[in-house]
């Protein structure tokens, strides 16, 4: 029972308190302020026009037959098209799917059979191996929606298929105006979703609702902090979730701010826009910054606007730290987190350089620990391990104002990786008596590579249906540019296998994206098996360093 009527209030929160009322107050305050620019194709958007265009895509749909809690899953580059469907499906209660653009048609197959998409918008140039998905999947949605190209083109486009159209021709006849809805909008309404790695091809699929949007926005806003004067680009694809709310459309235009559209991350062409429009958070990961240091010493660029240069995926060494806040700015924040839960501590440039290697302190309305680890089960977040930064035990972490704490139609597993508000992350690290933690590895041997997370039994489960390979276990060695870069080791059933044959299986399996393709190979006689009979990629990885320096591990 409260001590006054709070009627007004829960009905005003509950439904008001979304993403897209946020966005609508500064179309209405800032309708003529730049919101969007595309510097590729020259054109950009006001607040009034950006609206525009998420109408005619919302009313598209709407004429089409989408209503609440429908699935659109796109499949695109950083575009105007991929803001536009950002925006416009929520105006009609849809969710949008943000799918990796460079998954393979098995992926985009397995995608439509577990989110039944109503509609697909994806980038023209994967039109062979959507055309592919469309034709495997059980699940056919409605629609297809191409951008990026001429309409007149066929795109690879088996039969020109009818379902398949134009973004423009698909949205052109469509009203600007707000469409027209039968339900109340809620906080705990699903407007997104975002693909995580998971064990097998189908991606682990991650829910996020609109107080999730509103305050990963807040969060963001607090922490940079961000106004309605910035300007930001983010150099990694929006597809992800840092991608999205790290200086990415979520935060820039609910805080009233203007984003700059990278489609393809190019150093050059990063370092002049930063300078051409004044560039004030530019956003990440550690081979993104690797690249840009070294065309700025190449060649200078006046970086004075950034208030921000702000990188996720993986902790900054102290040596490139230094280096980059010599090159590029003093401005350098380093966010950890995962797509579950957004980022969840962060090193902010008063931390730097002598934080780095760490991942800093929880951020201001979320908790970091580190507990112990045991065999069989998880550990209670209350059994923390020492904190002596030398103790190690799995990261977990709480942020109830940024995660739904689940994931879709993936019960068993949500037990499993949430408890009581906490996920369990799978890294493994220590942490100090000030509650600074710093990243040690993963308890489930995941690789990270150039920012994307990848298990290694995916891709064993493709070697292993090779007619020729009885074995495998896949690990991976420090890359300098994409941070971890894939070793598969093999075991021959056949004794004329070769390395060139299992680099052309990969390269050709439907299966494998290009970043899970391996990057070396070697093969072996056995693999090292627990008494259990579990592989251990740990002493794999242990020694796959030492292989590659005696040259045991060999390209194509």
């Amino acid at each position: 029972m409260r001590t006054y009527d709070d009627t007004m209030f829960i009905d005003t929160f509950e439904h008001e308190y979304t993403w897209l009322s946020g966005f609508m107050r500064n179309v209405a305050r800032f309708s003529g302020k730049t919101a969007l620019i595309d510097p590729e194709s020259k054109r950009s958007w006001t607040y009034a026009s950006l609206n525009e265009e998420a109408n005619r895509l919302a009313n598209a749909l709407q004429t089409l037959g989408l209503k609440k809690n429908d699935v659109v899953m796109a499949a695109l580059r950083n575009s105007p098209e991929f803001a536009f469907a950002y925006i416009g499906p929520r105006k009609i209660g849809a969710i949008l799917l943000a799918s990796h653009v460079s998954f393979a048609a098995v992926e985009f197959a397995l995608l439509m059979n577990h989110n039944r998409p109503q509609a697909v918008i994806y980038d023209a140039e994967i039109a062979p191996v959507i055309s592919e998905a469309q034709a495997i999947a059980d699940w056919k949605p409605k629609i297809f929606i191409f951008t990026g190209s001429s309409r007149k083109k066929n795109h690879g486009l088996a039969g020109s298929s009818k379902n398949h159209i134009s973004y423009e021709d698909f949205t052109k006849k469509a009203s600007p105006k707000n469409p027209e809805i039968s339900f109340r909008p809620h906080i705990y309404d699903e407007v997104l979703r975002f693909c995580t790695s998971g064990t097998s091809a189908l991606p682990k699929l991650v829910p996020i609702n609109d107080i999730n949007e509103v305050l990963s926005a807040h969060d963001v806003i607090m922490h940079y902090p961000l106004t309605p004067n910035d300007v930001t680009m983010n150099m990694t694809p929006w597809f992800h979730r840092g991608g999205s709310h790290a200086g990415g459309l979520c935060p820039t235009l609910y805080a009233g701010a203007s984003a700059i559209i990278m489609r393809k991350f190019q150093p050059a062409n990063t370092l002049d826009w930063v300078e051409k429009f004044k560039i004030t958070f530019l956003t990440g990961s550690p081979p993104n910054l690797a690249y840009l240091s070294r065309a700025q010493e190449k060649s200078r660029r006046n970086l004075a606007s950034l208030k921000g240069l702000v990188t996720m995926g993986a902790p900054l060494s102290k040596s490139d730290c230094m280096r980059y806040m010599s090159t590029l700015t003093q401005n350098i924040f380093n966010g950890y987190g995962t797509t579950e839960t957004f980022w969840n501590s962060f090193l902010r440039p008063y931390n730097l350089p002598e934080g780095a290697g760490s991942v800093g302190l929880s951020c201001t309305d979320d908790e970091v620990r580190v507990v112990r680890i045991q065999e069989g089960s998880e550990t209670a977040p209350e059994e923390c391990v020492a904190q002596d930064n030398a103790t190690e035990g799995e990261i977990i972490i709480k942020a109830p104002g940024k995660s739904t704490c689940t994931y879709i139609n993936e019960k068993s597993l949500s037990a499993e990786k949430f408890q009581q508000g906490w996920l369990y992350t799978g890294d493994t690290g220590v942490w100090n008596e000030k509650g600074i933690v710093t990243v040690l590895g993963r308890k489930d041997d995941m690789i990270i590579t150039s920012g994307e997370n990848i298990y290694p039994t995916q891709i064993e489960e493709v070697l292993e249906s090779h007619p020729k390979v009885r074995d495998s276990i896949v690990t991976s060695i420090p890359d300098s540019v994409r941070g971890q870069a894939i070793v598969a080791y093999v075991v021959p059933a056949d004794k004329s296998l070769t390395i060139r044959e299992l680099f052309d299986f990969c390269t050709e399996n439907e299966k494998l994206s290009l970043y899970k393709r391996p990057r070396y190979f070697a093969l072996i006689d056995e693999i090292p098996l627990t008494a259990t009979g579990k592989k251990k990629h740990s002493e794999m990885k242990a020694g796959a360093v030492k292989d590659l320096e005696a040259g045991l591990l060999k390209k194509d």
